[in-house]
């Protein structure tokens, strides 16, 4: 993602050319206030610390941020649909925007079954902890059982990682659009036995042509189009450019089928968030060229958290002896207290961020629907 100099001037007086058929200064005043939030919205995301960037706190500020955008766009195309009727050019930027939604929701779907198989990665930690419970004396058998589930955890990981080049997995129709009352509660600690469960995307789904998909003709409106549509061709490329960065940032962060990073787009660098959405794509792509984050199965911080955490418990499980000196003890117990901090961060973060991800996919569905509605192709 680059910026480029496609747009000369101000974000209403593009090439020189400027809006003056606007329904009075209060529309150029609506449609300026739009940018300047989502400019401010995106800036505060880029300003993250690089410990902050992609935990599930910081995707949880994205999401917020997608949707409180997303609500203002909602108010300007209802605020003005007679005007997306009348203009030809308009009814069809719109028609394009919903197309991106429908995409977009399948994404949302992949996403949340991301979240799930992180929380069966979080019941694994879980059985380490109770087996290593300082409240009580630990001895090889505990050992044993923690090493047990460190070990179906690394399968279900590397399971993640080639499912998510491959694309291989089985199919279950599992949707936020569906009831999903009969849900499967019982897991064992075999991961075989969750990924025979299934995601709620087609077996030959992929991530990456998705986001492809989403991305394709994503290009910014004509100066012309802008004047012949008072304005509103902008919050529309404006949207859709939040909509597919959104999309691309969860991909990054929580594993899916078949992950891809290389979305490709040019943002105009006249428009006030193009330089922290492109700083952010840069940010984020650097984070997956990381000698440790090369080959991971989801750029979320507490993944790595997950990882670095089993690989330490699963060496010191290699290294003890029993039965424990009082410095081996002590090394258990600062690892333990470790994995723990990790398991309350999962549980705190997990079950916000799958609201969220519902949220979102409503939010699109209600969109639509209400767009469509209005515009007389319901």
């Amino acid at each position: 993602m680059r910026t480029t100099a496609e747009f000369q001037g101000s974000v209403l007086n593009l090439r020189g050319v400027q809006v003056h058929s606007m329904e009075g200064s209060s529309m150029e005043q609506e449609l300026d206030l739009f940018q300047k939030h989502v400019t401010e919205r995106f800036l505060e995301l880029s300003l993250a610390e690089s410990g902050e960037l992609l935990s599930l706190s910081w995707v949880r500020k994205l999401l917020d941020s997608f949707l409180c955008c997303q609500e203002e766009f909602r108010v300007i195309l209802h605020n003005h649909r007679a005007q997306v009727m009348k203009h030809p050019p308009l009814d069809r930027m719109v028609g394009e925007f919903f197309e991106r939604n429908v995409k977009a929701l399948d994404v949302c779907n992949a996403i949340r079954d991301g979240v799930e198989q992180i929380r069966q990665w979080q019941k694994l930690l879980e059985i380490v902890l109770c087996a290593l419970d300082q409240k009580r004396s630990i001895g090889e058998g505990q050992f044993r059982r923690a090493k047990k589930a460190l070990v179906d955890l690394a399968i279900g990981m590397l399971d993640d990682k080639d499912t998510s080049s491959s694309g291989s997995i089985a199919h279950r129709n599992r949707s936020f659009g569906r009831n999903n009352a009969s849900k499967d509660h019982h897991h064992n600690n075999s991961f075989g036995h969750f990924r025979s469960l299934s995601w709620s995307v087609s077996r030959n789904w992929s991530a990456a042509r998705q986001l492809q998909a989403l991305g394709n003709n994503l290009s910014p409106p004509k100066a012309n189009d802008i004047v012949a549509t008072n304005g509103l061709a902008l919050p529309i490329y404006t949207m859709s450019c939040v909509l597919v960065f959104v999309m691309w940032a969860l991909v990054a962060a929580i594993p899916c089928q078949d992950r891809g990073l290389g979305l490709h787009f040019s943002l105009p660098r006249q428009l006030p968030w193009a330089a922290p959405v492109v700083a952010l794509h840069d940010r984020i792509l650097e984070e997956s060229k990381k000698r440790e984050r090369k080959n991971t199965c989801g750029l979320l911080k507490e993944i790595h958290q997950i990882e670095k955490c089993a690989r330490v418990i699963n060496d010191l499980a290699d290294s003890v002896q029993f039965p424990l000196s009082e410095e081996k003890g002590e090394e258990v117990r600062q690892r333990v207290q470790d994995v723990s901090k990790v398991c309350e961060a999962l549980k705190d973060g997990l079950d916000p961020l799958e609201r969220q991800v519902r949220e979102v996919f409503h939010r699109i569905v209600r969109g639509r629907t209400e767009g469509l509605d209005s515009h007389g192709r319901g």
